[in-house]
Parts: C-alpha cells; sequence; structure tokens
C-alpha cells in the first residue's frame, strides 16, 4: 500500500510537472501569441540555440563595462524553468584575447527571431549589488549595416544596483541616444527592492508608439512628437530581442566589496504577441 502511494505522489508530481511545461501560452486581452521561450528545457542545459546566440567578449561593449560574456553553462543555464544569466569575479580571458576580472552572458535572437511591432514581455527577477546592470531589451536587424544608433533600440528593463526600487524605460535613435534618450524610471511601492521577486517588463509598440509597463502597470508612452526636434522615430522596422547582465560601466558604475558575487538574473519567459485582429 505504501509503495502504491508513494508511486502515485511521484507520478502525479510528474504529470503536474509535465502540464505545467506543456500548457499553452495564454495571451493577453487582444494579443494573439507569435513566439516565447518558456525555458522548459533539463536543468543545467543551455539556452535552446534556436532562439539564442550568444555575444561574447569583453571589449567594454560601448559602455566601459567590465566583464568578458562568455557561452559557459557557468554564466548561462537553464535551472528549475528558468533562464539563469550569472555574473562572476573570475579572472578570464575570452575569444577576442581580453583579461577581465568578471564574466557574465549576453543572449539574443539576431538570425533567429525578429518583430515589428506587437507586446514583447518577460518575467524576470533581477539580481542585487551595487555595479550590476541587468537588460531586457531590443535592436534594430539593420544594426550589421547602419550601425548604432540609427538602427534603433528600446529598453524594455534596465536597472543599476545602486537604484534598487526602480527600473528604466528608454529609447536610443539617431539623435537621442545615450544620456539623451528618452527615458522614463517606474519605483516600486515603500522602496521595495525589484531583486525581492519576480515582475513582468513588457512594451506594447505600434507604429507611432511604444508603452512601457511593469506587471501590467503602464509608466511611459513615447511618441514621434515627444523626440528632439529634427530627429527621425526609426521604430518601424523589425527588432531583435537581447537579455544581459553587465557588470559595472559608466552608469551604474563598478562594483565594490559591497557588492555578492556570483549573482543571478532568473528569466521565467520571454514572449511576444501581435495584435488580434
Amino acid at each position: 500500500m505504501k509503495l502504491r502511494l508513494l508511486l502515485a505522489a511521484v507520478l502525479g508530481g510528474f504529470l503536474t510537472r509535465l502540464s505545467a511545461a506543456e500548457a499553452p501560452v495564454r495571451p493577453p486581452a487582444g494579443w494573439v501569441p507569435v513566439w516565447s521561450d518558456e525555458f522548459n528545457q533539463p536543468d543545467g542545459s543551455a539556452p535552446d540555440p534556436s532562439r539564442w546566440v550568444f555575444d561574447l567578449g569583453g571589449n567594454g561593449w560601448g559602455n566601459e563595462e567590465l566583464q568578458t560574456y562568455t557561452a559557459r553553462r557557468e554564466n548561462s543555464r537553464i535551472e528549475k524553468g528558468h533562464l539563469v544569466i550569472e555574473a562572476r569575479r573570475e579572472s578570464f580571458t575570452g575569444p577576442d584575447q581580453r583579461r577581465r576580472e568578471f564574466t557574465s552572458a549576453r543572449l539574443k535572437t539576431l538570425g533567429r527571431f525578429s518583430v515589428t511591432y506587437g507586446r514583447i514581455e518577460a518575467r524576470i527577477q533581477v539580481p542585487k549589488g551595487k555595479g550590476l546592470w541587468p537588460a531586457f531589451w531590443t535592436l534594430g536587424t539593420n544594426v550589421t549595416t547602419v550601425g548604432w544608433p540609427r538602427c534603433g533600440e528600446i529598453d524594455i528593463l534596465e536597472n543599476i544596483g545602486r537604484e534598487p526600487d526602480q527600473v528604466h524605460g528608454t529609447v536610443h535613435g539617431p539623435g537621442y541616444s545615450a544620456g539623451a534618450g528618452p527615458t522614463r524610471a517606474y519605483r516600486l511601492p515603500g522602496g521595495t527592492p525589484f531583486a525581492d521577486a519576480f515582475h513582468v517588463y513588457s512594451v506594447e509598440w505600434d507604429l507611432r508608439q511604444i508603452r512601457w509597463f511593469v506587471d501590467d502597470t503602464p509608466y511611459f508612452t513615447l511618441t514621434p512628437a515627444q523626440l528632439p526636434s529634427g530627429t527621425d522615430w526609426v521604430f518601424d522596422q523589425p527588432q531583435f530581442l537581447l537579455l544581459n547582465l553587465a557588470v559595472g560601466g559608466r552608469w551604474p558604475g563598478p562594483p565594490d566589496a559591497s557588492t555578492p558575487l556570483p549573482q543571478e538574473m532568473k528569466v521565467d519567459y520571454v514572449r511576444v504577441y501581435r495584435r488580434a485582429p
């Protein structure tokens, strides 16, 4: 009897996990799913190579960042239904022969998936610590031909460790890049750190408007009329997705002795929708 009960419990748990893994994505009202990654691969496996490729190296990435990005499982892997991007304090030389004292990962869908207009969202738990810079963002697929910022960049989520209770939504384009990019911050009530829990970060991107949300609460809307005079709205072309955890850089500053490392950015899912007809 005890053996049958034990087998039933184990089987029931397996079926529950299987059902959860195979459950269809339930879209928000008015939207139809077109692409997603639910990160349901076996623990310890690499991110799905049919969906993601890696940026590699330690060249500072235009922001004086301190990490080398790698494709190692130490820096990115699947765990318990999440994508884990881990920043580590370790001396490492990447394929570009640059030696850095931190490692992390940066994933992108370039060549795998791109989208023009729709709702783009991810459920993420950011790490905590001074000098850490998790981000969920997009770049125009023409970045390889026209460069940045002409390609356009939509920052759906950015958080810097010295601001634990706020995140930022921003765009960058020709004539409004870097510190001149239109931006807005969102704070959690009562100064609660974002790192304490998962939150859903999303944008709804239309022909002439981008809207930002945290947990479906809107906090920023941008239209072409709000751009600096004489500049172009370049958000009318395909964009690919990126997820990364940077260490240091001009904006967050470097980590210090108070920064607990390693630290993990956990991604429960990434989903893209189009408006229902």
